[in-house]
């Protein structure tokens, strides 16, 4: 494991976006939206009735393949090249005009302000009406479906990184992220770096949890997201180091950029449901 930080961090509620579009409706209110995951190794796109319309891995012009890396371990080391990657995406998605268009891209739960100012600085350069920046966690819950008021914990296993993070009532009581994936391991290499990495950050949110919510995350099950969740050597053991079960969508790899598109799709329904719009 290369490196370990921790945190607690309150995240902005989508919902209180929802009412700044109410108070303050654009010229162009927004009828359409893109959804972007920028990963490490790489980035997805979704659209709502489309589902994914961009993915850097399989697209043969996409920055990646030509070794040009824009983020490494979750940050944004190069915004030109991100530039460049999202606006032949969103060209490509959405048309060149965008003024009535909503853009939403995760970041790592654990993300600095420098990478969430040069994420919403990227997508605002974009041209669309609205942009949301919201982490990744609250994405791959939404991705799972309907959640009641009780904990979830949300195991993102990436390329570079891996993020352990509690959500409470929808919001990030605590979270954990190892610099460390997939792309670190050589090919055979038996996963013990990156399982070992989850189980001291789950039990370092075990022995600082105060509420019980671990306790009830886990028995629920840990939400597991990320490349690394459709290897069955490191899903079976987490779940047999955690002696609980572990959850997994139906395409692990694209939980976060669907979820991200499902949160996009509300935000749409509801400026659609503004005084004078068709419903």
């Amino acid at each position: 494991m290369r490196s370990l930080r921790d945190g607690q961090r309150h995240s902005r509620s989508v919902h209180r976006q929802h009412q700044q579009l109410r108070r303050h409706p654009q010229h162009h209110i927004p009828t359409r939206g893109l959804a972007f995951d920028l990963g490490s190794s790489r980035t997805r796109a979704w659209m709502p009735g489309q589902g994914i319309v961009a993915d850097t891995g399989s697209d043969p012009a996409g920055d990646y393949r030509h070794g040009s890396r824009p983020v490494r371990r979750g940050r944004i080391v190069d915004t030109d090249s991100c530039a460049r990657l999202l606006g032949r995406i969103a060209d490509a998605a959405l048309g060149a005009d965008r003024s009535d268009t909503v853009i939403v891209l995760s970041h790592p739960v654990l993300a600095g302000s420098g990478h969430r100012a040069a994420a919403r600085d990227l997508l605002t350069a974009l041209g669309p009406s609205s942009v949301i920046v919201l982490d990744s966690a609250r994405a791959a819950a939404a991705c799972a479906g309907p959640q009641d008021s009780g904990p979830v914990l949300v195991i993102d296993i990436g390329a570079e990184l891996t993020e352990t993070t509690l959500l409470v009532d929808g919001r990030v009581r605590d979270a954990r992220l190892a610099e460390t994936g997939t792309s670190d391991l050589e090919p055979g290499e038996a996963p013990t770096g990156v399982v070992r990495a989850v189980l001291d950050m789950v039990m370092s949110m075990w022995h600082q949890d105060r509420h019980g919510a671990m306790l009830g995350a886990l028995r629920r099950g840990p939400l597991l997201a990320g490349g690394g969740a459709l290897r069955p050597d490191i899903t079976n053991r987490i779940a047999l180091r955690l002696g609980a079960p572990v959850r997994l969508s139906d395409d692990p790899a694209t939980t976060v950029v669907r979820g991200a598109g499902l949160i996009l799709s509300s935000v749409l329904r509801h400026t659609s449901a503004l005084p004078g719009r068709s419903r």
